[in-house]
């Protein structure tokens, strides 16, 4: 049962990894001081101050030597499936699962299985025919018998709601690749579309997927190859069992009409329904497939298809932008070349999604979230002031940071014309993890900026100067170019069509995933970042500056909800959401007595704190888009954190210190002897409804509040 109450690991394997190493240093950290006693609600200077140097000095052991944290990026249950699926059928799983890798995955696998028998979406999500058929898929593939418990009763909650017909169109696609799905059940995915004109001007060209989402057109851009060439993997005894195995006695998988199960969905899935336009635009495409199957058409657009493929292979060092694309990437080049480059290639960089922590071995969401959580560490420890920077070990770790941050630039721009292929400016950008992975995200060159300015103010002997006025000016020139005309940023490029295409959104399970949005946290982080570099450059184009900082208010201001609220789409959510959104009001001049937006904010949040002085949010809140509060008032610091860094933001501490004085001896009471924070519910969110795991969150926030705390209600620094 305790691994269904608290189904997070708490990366307890690196942090003994790195007591162990910390220990041969001679540099084991601090413990933390007491906690505040019982219904104490202050935090006094010497309290506060003593928990960042040992929150600090601990965090700082976490650090790897090129300098950034690395942390268990898991948390959606259907990755390493679909990564399982290609190594099956290209007969390459024994070279990456040996025997303990297979050992550790079925642990995971195993761990996060539901008390119904079922697997969610996530590892704190209801069960979910995708993640219960993908998930069951996998144990058998790594061995484990029909017969086993964790099968019979997986296979028993997916045979209850009707059997392997009504997954997902993701799980459909990946049972048909395996073979154990017919293609005919599968709703269109033609490689035609890359065909189609591009110009706006021809109507047509909006539909056309360079204007989609990058993760979205990534994704369905080598589905479509394998779904043109109606590829399966091979029979074998496997795949003849799943077929009987995922499919009712009284409906077996010989007798299924495939077309007729295209649309089928269990309704614990269901999070976006199709419209009915889309089921005739699919039921229209559908008996067109008759005709393109094997035509010269279909042959040209895989080809085409192809093409960009192997630049995204490329552009990225075969990392790819995300798992669910690397892995089919890899599929496709294994078709086009079993013994090819291409496939070798991607294979030797499987590794870089995989993490092993005490629940097993999992496939992460991306390669990692390295610069993301550099970035915002090295703000957290500046926030901190002489609390922590006057100790070496400290010191030592802000100048790793600076050295990541400085090597994970990306410093020019993709090859070839990058119309050609839908790509936008990258040089100067930082991305989420690594140079090597080099997409350009909005908010994080923002929050790259951002540390490099907060390494300059801590002077060159804590790390600063090593990112050039030119390196941060090619930097400004990103952000600049991201905004898009209502003012908003969206995240890996400008918003390049109509909200409209939502409605061909296939994927069942996720929302908002066909055009990339602006979001008040990637508008927040350029605005402030932007704010920031101003006060340091203040000549380097003014105008521009000014006038981009005036639309992004306005969007801010307009995308609050009517009772104060930011909805938070990439972590845990309204708390996430409030923190940004107080953050880019405050960065363009607001002030709790001048701007009603943040007076409803800071009411917003106040109404909702714990009775233990902290703030703990649900991922319901992210599904149901609203504010939904954790089983019996509880908090969690994370939360607390960002509810602090809002309050803060907006001027709080001069009008009625009180509450934030309760969430800092919240934090304080969570923090553990170690000077680590415990590992609690999920902090971050994609695409609405699905969940993913900041291991780093635990520690940065609840320092970097305190921090600010210690500056602006208590005065020091």
């Amino acid at each position: 049962t305790a691994r269904l109450e608290h189904p997070h690991s708490a990366d307890e394997l690196l942090r003994l990894q790195a007591a162990a190493e910390a220990t041969a240093r001679g540099d084991a950290p601090r413990p933390s001081p007491p906690p505040p006693g019982p219904g104490r609600d202050a935090a006094d200077e010497a309290s506060v101050a003593a928990s960042l140097e040992a929150g600090a000095t601990f965090y700082s052991t976490l650090q790897r030597a090129d300098g950034h944290w690395p942390g268990d990026y898991g948390g959606p249950l259907f990755l390493m499936p679909g990564l399982l699926i290609v190594l099956h059928v290209t007969g390459s799983l024994g070279k990456v699962f040996d025997g303990p890798a297979t050992t550790e995955a079925l642990r995971y696998l195993r761990n996060h299985q539901n008390a119904d028998g079922g697997f969610g979406l996530h590892i704190e999500g209801h069960s979910t025919m995708f993640g219960t058929v993908l998930s069951y898929v996998s144990l058998r593939i790594l061995g484990v018998g029909p017969e086993d418990e964790a099968c019979a009763s997986a296979r028993s909650w997916i045979l209850a709601r009707g059997g392997a017909t009504r997954v997902t169109s993701w799980g459909k696609f990946w049972l048909a690749v395996l073979g154990a799905y017919g293609w005919g059940g599968v709703n269109p995915m033609p490689p035609e579309m890359w065909l189609a004109p591009t110009s706006k001007l021809l109507g047509v060209g909006w539909l056309h997927p360079s204007n989609f989402w990058c993760h979205c057109r990534m994704v369905y851009l080598p589905m479509s190859v394998v779904y043109g060439r109606r590829f399966a993997g091979p029979e074998s005894e496997l795949v003849r069992g799943l077929r009987k195995e995922l499919f009712p006695a009284d409906a077996p998988y010989e007798s299924v009409d495939w077309d007729a199960t295209r649309n089928l969905c269990a309704k614990e899935d269901l999070y976006y329904p199709h419209p009915k336009v889309q089921d005739a635009l699919w039921w229209c495409m559908a008996r067109a497939e008759k005709v393109l199957v094997g035509s010269r058409f279909r042959r040209a657009a895989i080809k085409e298809a192809m093409r960009h493929v192997k630049y995204e292979d490329e552009a990225t060092r075969y990392i790819c932008i995300g798992p669910v694309n690397k892995v089919i990437n890899m599929l496709c080049r294994w078709i086009e070349d079993p013994d090819g480059d291409g496939f070798k290639t991607h294979l030797a960089r499987v590794a870089d999604y995989l993490w092993l922590a005490e629940d097993g071995l999992k496939m992460q969401g991306y390669n990692g979230s390295q610069l993301w959580d550099t970035a915002f560490a090295v703000q957290a420890l500046e926030a901190g002031g002489g609390a922590v920077t006057q100790d070496a070990r400290v010191v030592a770790s802000l100048k790793a940071a600076a050295r990541y941050i400085d090597a994970n630039q990306v410093r020019e721009d993709p090859p070839g014309p990058l119309a050609s292929w839908y790509r936008h400016i990258s040089a100067g950008a930082w991305p989420f993890s690594s140079r090597d992975h080099g997409w350009p995200i909005s908010d994080c060159t923002a929050e790259g900026v951002k540390a490099a300015l907060a390494l300059d103010r801590l002077g060159a002997g804590l790390g600063g100067g090593s990112i050039s006025p030119n390196r941060l000016h090619a930097a400004v020139n990103v952000m600049l170019s991201y905004q898009n005309s209502g003012g908003g940023w969206a995240t890996y490029e400008r918003t390049r069509s109509t909200k409209w295409l939502e409605l061909i959104n296939p994927s069942e399970t996720f929302g908002d995933i066909v055009i990339d949005y602006p979001y008040v946290e990637c508008s927040s982080a350029c605005m402030t970042a932007l704010a920031a570099f101003a006060k340091v450059h203040p000549e380097h184009r003014k105008a521009e500056i000014a006038r981009s900082l005036a639309a992004g208010r306005r969007f801010v201001l307009g995308s609050q909800r009517p009772d104060g609220s930011w909805y938070g789409s990439w972590g845990v959510c309204f708390t996430y959401g409030a923190w940004f959104g107080c953050e880019a009001l405050a960065a363009t001049g607001s002030t709790l007595e001048s701007c009603a937006a943040l007076r409803k904010a800071t009411a917003f949040l106040l109404e909702r704190q714990c009775a233990d002085g902290g703030w703990g949010e649900s991922y319901l809140s992210c599904q149901d888009k609203v504010y939904t509060q954790l089983p019996g008032g509880e908090s969690q610091a994370f939360n607390t954190a960002w509810a602090m860094l809002a309050l803060l933001a907006a001027g709080q501490a001069s009008v009625d210190p009180a509450p934030l004085a309760r969430g800092a001896a919240s934090l304080l009471r969570a923090q553990l002897p170690s000077g680590d924070w415990p590992q609690e519910r999920i902090a971050g969110v994609f695409n609405r409804n699905s969940m993913i795991t900041y291991a780093n969150y635990r520690n940065i926030f609840p320092l970097w509040a305190l921090g600010e705390y210690r500056r602006k209600v208590l005065g020091k620094e």
